[in-house]
């Protein structure tokens, strides 16, 4: 059996762990710069605010109190996706994280009863010890395990999880009154494709000849329809291949053409990409820098450079992408322009463990894989960016807008929340209580 772990409402869920105060009423998280709505709460949602509203049209609202908007805090929230993949990992015998959000669990060997006591149980473990909540869908394919944690979401007589067995009535049922569309991995032109040959909803796809969906679509599609009978058609070592290029790129908090300040953000970026190259144990082989103007502003000049730089050697040193980063930037910097976004693409990835040692460039004693492992070390520890190479100017240009953002409390020693007491609260408490004898 397979169970898959959602987090509803992420990002408003851990704003709300640390801030009670915004429980039960409108929350929206916002992107990057502080630009539209990325994640709402249900409260939001009944307020017909749509996902990617921006936030301007929303100021009156924020203002008036009628709603809360809260900057991005990816910080925050990736430790306490970090902290739900180990109390899943300590609860059960496999785990595989599918997003920031998302878990996969395996249950190999549980009765079907055992399987429905394990998804109540992780339920309130996980409000227990982490404050937020989530639904648990089981099933035996991933796919179908999906659908069920859906319908834990949206069905409140499963009290947060939903089991089916894929074989049974109440399946047969579901998939019936499921459109096409809303399985996983049926986009919206494939959903219109089969809509034409007479496959609406999930059960139609189910029911479809495997040949006929593997000629006429994809073998990716007739497993889609395997699953939905119940067969497993997905490794979970499939989930967890390591990215073939990784990338780092932001939007600036406003435009900037001075070079000092894009090779700063470029700087910050090549760092972040290296620490995620090492955390998949990999090396790269090449360094890809890119800048962008901003296209909707017509009245100003635009460029949007690229320059690829080949290592001398596959690496995962941060000096090593730095040079090269450094080395790209002085390739493509034009001085009349004003830069909007900036990115570092590591290409080429090879395995740290199995790659070939060149002939023409042999190893060199040196001890930058100790140094990175350490910087790694302390930055997961005292938070990210605490040990940097380099000095960043504070009030850089690049440097994103997020004025409502919240603590990170879980990852800065100074922004560790605060408890203390203030004399009316105080009095009140003890007004309620029995004094002490």
């Amino acid at each position: 059996m397979i169970g898959l772990v959602d987090a509803n409402n992420f990002y408003v869920s851990c704003e709300r762990v640390f801030q009670p105060k915004l429980e039960g009423r409108p929350v929206g998280v916002m992107s990057n710069n502080d630009g539209c709505v990325i994640a709402r709460s249900t409260e939001l949602k009944a307020l017909d605010i749509p996902m990617g509203t921006p936030a301007f049209k929303l100021e009156g609202l924020r203002q008036r109190g009628e709603i809360h908007l809260l900057s991005s805090n990816y910080e925050l929230y990736g430790d306490m996706s970090a902290r739900l993949a180990q109390l899943l990992r300590d609860a059960c015998p496999a785990v595989a994280p599918y997003s920031i959000d998302e878990m996969f669990v395996y249950l190999e060997g549980f009765t079907t009863a055992q399987c429905a006591a394990l998804g109540q149980r992780l339920r309130q473990l996980i409000r227990r010890h982490l404050g937020l909540p989530v639904c648990v869908g089981l099933a035996p394919t991933h796919t179908l395990a999906k659908l069920a944690n859906h319908l834990a979401k949206q069905d409140p007589r499963y009290q947060g999880v939903c089991l089916l067995n894929g074989q049974d009535h109440t399946t047969e049922a579901l998939l019936k009154r499921t459109a096409v569309g809303s399985i996983w991995g049926v986009g919206h032109r494939l959903a219109e494709r089969l809509a034409i040959g007479g496959v609406t909803t999930a059960w139609d796809l189910r029911e479809s000849d495997k040949k006929q969906l593997r000629k006429g679509f994809s073998v990716v599609l007739a497993r889609t329809a395997l699953e939905l009978r119940g067969t497993p058609c997905m490794e979970m070592n499939a989930l967890e291949q390591p990215r073939q290029r990784i990338m780092t790129s932001r939007s600036f908090g406003q435009p900037t053409g001075v070079f000092a300040e894009v090779h700063n953000a470029l700087r910050r970026h090549a760092q972040r990409s290296a620490e995620k190259l090492r955390e998949q144990q990999s090396l790269a082989r090449a360094v890809m820098v890119f800048l962008n103007t901003n296209r909707h502003r017509r009245d100003q000049l635009q460029y949007f450079p690229q320059a690829l730089i080949p290592l001398p050697s596959p690496s995962d040193d941060t000096r090593v992408i730095l040079d090269a980063v450094r080395q790209g930037l002085e390739q493509i910097y034009r001085p009349r322009y004003r830069f909007m976004k900036a990115g570092v693409m590591l290409l080429d990835l090879v395995d740290a463990e199995q790659h070939q040692l060149s002939l023409l460039h042999p190893p060199t004693r040196n001890r930058h894989p100790f140094l990175m492992a350490t910087v790694d070390q302390i930055n997961q520890r005292m938070g990210q960016g605490t040990i940097s190479f380099g000095m960043t100017n504070a009030p850089a240009a690049w440097q994103l807008r997020c004025a409502h953002r919240s603590d990170r409390y879980t990852t800065r020693w100074d922004e560790l929340m605060k408890v203390g007491t203030h004399p009316g609260a105080t009095q009140a408490c003890t007004s309620r209580t029995e004094p002490l004898p």
